[in-house]
């Protein structure tokens, strides 16, 4: 069973998404409420309470730093292979990893970012298809991702789970339930033809129980993009397409059906990019009863996702908009995932990451963490992109603080799901 914490944690970010956006991953902050926070343990980058952000942050920190050509700690490294469960997941976080984990707690945005970062690393195959089989596992029928199992499926982590089946070389369109494969699960929540047109291509954080019309999220649309996409972390697409993202075609009459595959990372591109448009080079984050104001974890992945699908140009100004208000996100660098989300949306970028916005944030995420083993050429990675084990079947940010009190503020009458938001999760 989730603790009255977790629980209070998880109701904030469905509210925040439902009453318009969070993010998956949970800010590297202490504690809130009446319980102690619990210390950071050696190895783990942040010295913020890990509960809810553990694994998140720590994936994320390791996935940047790898692609940086930075030789992360053992005691890094083994913090997070120790975190897996014996049936293949990832929790948000466990103090002691001796007794066996609470399946029901087991997380997907966890386990699908720790699967990244263990292919960045290399030599970690059999937690890597362990992690795979966990996935695989907790597919709902519909061919989504819950945040935990047994939920209904959500936009996030489906495109966070569809990431790690590419980074592990598991073809998403092969891994199914039910006949639905993990394109059909993200197509979901991808809006069509028959959403307005300032919506198509956006994502909605989940599908409507009664139907209802759904306004696409920021953070949803951001980091289902990259899956949209066909992407992974760390994004390392250098194709550059001239055109702009070619927005979904809806001729008079046509019918409300799916985007279908071939147009969704197409369709999700122009999207983002008409809404950095319209918002100064960012995506926004609306509270219930408050005004909108920048969501860094949106606008970080919905760059990841424009890059990833050939169109770094259109990304450009919220790449800037990042370099140059990133410090607001990081908390002056004390923040272990949005600093290593910005060395991502860096690299991507193809910008030198020791000196973004006038910031060396490889320095700045190194000394959140164990010192590393080596650095510099001397210590490249192997390549994420190098073969690894072929399937057998074919491939938060910053607002848990406001904690459970802002939840009686706005009514107990929203529909509560599980999601972080991080980041991302970011």
């Amino acid at each position: 069973m989730l603790t009255a914490a977790r629980l209070g944690a998880a109701a904030l970010t469905a509210a925040l998404l439902t009453g318009t956006a969070a993010a998956p991953a949970l800010a590297d902050t202490p504690g809130t409420g009446t319980a102690p926070a619990a210390p950071a343990p050696d190895g783990l980058y942040g010295k913020g309470d890990p509960s809810y952000d553990g694994v998140w942050r720590q994936s994320l920190a390791l996935t940047a730093l790898t692609a940086a050509k930075v030789t992360p700690a053992d005691s890094a490294v083994g913090w997070l292979t120790g975190q897996q469960c014996a049936d293949g997941g990832w929790p948000s976080y466990r103090a002691d990893a001796a007794p066996a984990c609470d399946a029901a707690a087991e997380d997907s945005n966890a386990t699908a970012v720790a699967i990244q970062a263990l292919v960045a690393l290399g030599d970690h195959q059999d937690a890597v298809d362990k992690g795979v089989q966990w996935l695989k596992a907790n597919q709902n029928a519909d061919g989504s991702w819950a945040y935990n199992p047994g939920n209904p499926g959500d936009a996030n982590s489906t495109g966070l789970a569809i990431n790690a089946l590419l980074a592990a070389r598991t073809d998403p369109a092969t891994v199914a339930k039910a006949g639905k494969s993990a394109f059909d699960g993200l197509a979901l929540f991808q809006l069509g033809c028959a959403a307005p047109a300032e919506q198509r291509g956006g994502f909605v954080y989940q599908t409507s129980p009664d139907g209802t019309p759904a306004e696409a999220n920021g953070l949803a649309s951001g980091q289902a993009s990259l899956a949209a996409a066909g992407g992974r972390l760390p994004v390392t697409n250098t194709n550059r397409t001239d055109a702009a993202p070619k927005a979904l075609a809806c001729p008079d009459g046509a019918a409300a059906a799916a985007v279908p595959r071939a147009d969704s990372g197409e369709a999700a591109g122009a999207y983002l990019t008409a809404r950095f448009a319209a918002n100064g080079q960012h995506l926004t984050l609306t509270l219930p009863g408050a005004a909108p104001s920048p969501d860094y974890a949106a606008t970080a992945w919905a760059a990841l996702g424009l890059v990833q699908g050939g169109h770094p140009q259109q990304a450009a100004g919220a790449v800037d908009w990042l370099a140059k208000e990133g410090g607001t996100w990081t908390k002056g660098g004390t923040d272990a995932a949005a600093t290593a989300t910005l060395v991502l949306v860096a690299q991507a970028a193809q910008r030198d990451p020791a000196a973004f916005g006038g910031t060396d944030l490889i320095k700045q995420l190194t000394a959140l963490g164990p010192a590393p083993k080596a650095t510099g050429a001397a210590s490249a990675p192997a390549s994420a992109s190098a073969p690894a084990k072929k399937d057998e079947g074919g491939s938060l940010s910053k607002y848990w603080p406001l904690g459970i009190g802002l939840l009686i503020g706005i009514g107990g009458g929203l529909m509560l799901s599980l999601q972080r938001k991080r980041g991302a999760k970011l």
